[in-house]
């Protein structure tokens, strides 16, 4: 079955377009919640340094811009466009759109890593040390299980994924069992169930580095990306390493995936739909459908948050808003491919 990675629009104008959306929402979002402050207002606020306002910033205003509300906002683009980013490249590694990091079983490895980081009381260095060490685990044992099974078969890829994932929540679920129901089991439950209500400067700096990084280098791989997705023979045949290129990408994944849960817990789905919401706009060549899965990945964590802190009186996880919409999008992707495939 041949590829198509021409898009439908151009490319550049829709990614153009995204960003300048994102941009508007971002700066909105800083003025979205119990103290509301009006859009020109926070512009006001964020330029005041260098075009001092007629009216002076007041010490509150700063505060909920600065300190409360601006690192939630750029940790939920990070977050956002990190799982994005790693859904899209999984796809394309593995020649599957029904794979995303929660399906591949890296989010389940690393929130097990992080839940026995918080039962030992690691420091938020060594919880992200112990979500990548298990996150990429449990990829590893996915790759290992379909390559016994049925390397080419996509169904036995998604339940390899599913098996794993089922193994990591068993073992999520002892600990929890385990650990203190006055201390540390609440911290788990809370964590696990994915926010960003903690965000500050500390957790923003923690989960930059490796999702900025690894990042860049994924899209510095993209057209090699796109080799892999026609296949590992052909790949091959066009010069490219492909077991160290595969093992290098999805060390990159697994250290974004990380990052994220470390700092805001299992933050589901993402990286599953956000990938065939920018197919839809832009094609399949990763070279644009990449950087359109980050923006898209912001801009949708973006606003999943805002709802979740402002739909209800107390917060809702942002764990159990992208399952309620990224649950019946998956079905609907898993009927159209066996649609597909029994057209071919």
């Amino acid at each position: 079955m041949s590829r198509n990675l021409s898009g439908p629009r151009s490319p550049p104008l829709v990614i153009a377009v995204l960003a300048a959306i994102l941009l508007i929402l971002s700066v909105g979002s800083l003025g979205v919640g119990r103290y509301d402050i009006a859009f020109a207002r926070v512009v006001q606020i964020l330029l005041c340094a260098v075009f001092p306002p007629d009216v002076p910033v007041t010490p509150t205003e700063a505060n909920v811009v600065f300190t409360v509300r601006l690192p939630r906002i750029l940790l939920a683009l990070l977050s956002g466009a990190g799982l994005a980013l790693s859904g899209a490249t999984l796809q394309g590694v593995f020649r599957n759109p029904l794979v995303g990091p929660q399906v591949m079983g890296v989010s389940s490895g690393a929130a097990f890593g992080g839940t026995l980081a918080i039962l030992l009381s690691f420091s938020r260095a060594g919880l992200l040390a112990s979500s990548f060490a298990f996150g990429l685990s449990a990829l590893v044992l996915v790759y290992g299980l379909n390559g016994i099974v049925a390397r080419r078969n996509i169904l036995a890829l998604v339940l390899a994924g599913v098996v794993v994932s089922g193994f990591f929540g068993a073992l999520v679920s002892l600990l929890q069992y385990l650990a203190d129901a006055e201390d540390k089991l609440p911290a788990m439950v809370f964590w696990l169930l994915g926010s960003l209500s903690t965000a500050n400067w500390e957790k923003l700096s923690l989960v930059a580095g490796p999702v900025v990084i690894g990042g860049i280098l994924l899209l510095g791989l993209r057209w090699r990306i796109n080799l892999l997705s026609i296949g590992d023979e052909d790949a091959r045949a066009l010069g490219v390493r492909v077991e160290p290129l595969r093992w290098l990408i999805l060390i990159l994944v697994s250290a974004v995936v990380a990052a994220q849960v470390a700092v805001s817990g299992i933050v589901g789905w993402v990286g599953l739909i956000v990938p065939h919401m920018a197919r839809m706009l832009v094609g399949s060549d990763h070279r644009v459908m990449m950087p359109t899965s980050l923006i898209i990945g912001a801009l949708y964590l973006l606003v999943i948050d805002d709802l979740a802190r402002t739909a209800t009186g107390t917060e809702i996880p942002l764990g159990i808003l992208t399952a309620l919409i990224g649950t019946p999008v998956f079905v609907l992707v898993l009927w159209q491919t066996q649609r597909g495939n029994r057209g071919v």
